[in-house]
């Protein structure tokens, strides 16, 4: 009989820690027994966490965007946080609701910085090692934006495509090394992800998720869980999650 993993076996990386997923994520493990690493650019927010969950949450102030800073703070972990075997791949953000021809190229620019740029560093410096131990688990905040396009979406959607197949091709390249990946695809979830969309106009964040019953960041931290404790031999791809509210149907007419 297989038995679901003992979170007290499990040292999880996470990025984007300061809030949102990430924050419920890690709350998730470290009440589990785990040991965290919570990455993020507030420094008082990790600290609060760390206040919070004690110290088996270790705070850890980098941006994932700076790869040579990422490196050297994870070279430079404590022991008994060293042995990292489930990275959290969270840290990303949208900006902007405009057309295309309207968007700010700016914004364009920090969503593929820290959506495709900072993953990649992130995975590159942790990989390794979990492959060296013949055990892991690499998981991304992915949405259901790299599936279905909507107005404005254009580059936030397309770098969530990409940590899609980026996803699925490096399932093909770990097989038989023991490290699993999955890509979570969260649908409408009430965060601050819409009040940093509309550059911190909290009137137009509100509305997004006015009349709804949206998901929450401990949903989806549950289903990271999940997928992070089942027995080795299972490896969930791939999980989209939708409220109930919400579909992907409907198509988007321009009638005269």
């Amino acid at each position: 009989m297989y038995r679901m993993l003992d979170p007290a076996t499990l040292t999880v990386l996470i990025t984007g820690a300061t809030s949102g997923i990430g924050a419920a994520t890690a709350r998730r493990f470290a009440l589990a027994g785990a040991r965290v690493i919570a990455t993020g650019r507030r420094a008082d927010r990790l600290i609060a966490l760390r206040d919070e969950l004690g110290p088996r949450l270790h705070p850890l102030e980098v941006d994932v965007r700076d790869n040579a800073a990422l490196t050297a703070a994870l070279a430079a972990l404590p022991a008994e946080f060293a042995a990292i075997n489930i990275v959290f791949a969270n840290a990303g953000l949208a900006l902007g609701l405009e057309p295309a021809h309207k968007a700010e190229l700016s914004d364009w620019d920090d969503m593929i910085d820290t959506n495709i740029k900072g993953l990649l560093y992130t995975v590159r410096a942790t990989l390794p090692g979990m492959v060296e131990r013949g055990e892991g688990h690499v998981v991304f905040t992915g949405s259901i934006a790299g599936d279905y396009a909507y107005p404005g979406g254009n580059a936030y959607g397309a770098t969530k495509a990409f940590v899609k197949q980026f996803s699925l091709n490096l399932i093909a390249d770990l097989a038989g090394t023991g490290v699993r990946v999955t890509n979570i695809e969260p649908g409408m979830v009430e965060t601050e992800f819409s009040l940093v969309r509309f550059h911190g106009d909290a009137s137009k964040s509100e509305r997004v998720y006015a009349g709804t019953d949206s998901l929450t960041s401990e949903d989806i931290a549950e289903q990271i869980f999940f997928c992070c404790t089942a027995p080795r031999h299972v490896n969930i791809n791939r999980l989209q999650v939708f409220p109930t509210c919400q579909t992907f149907a409907g198509f988007k007419v321009e009638r005269d």
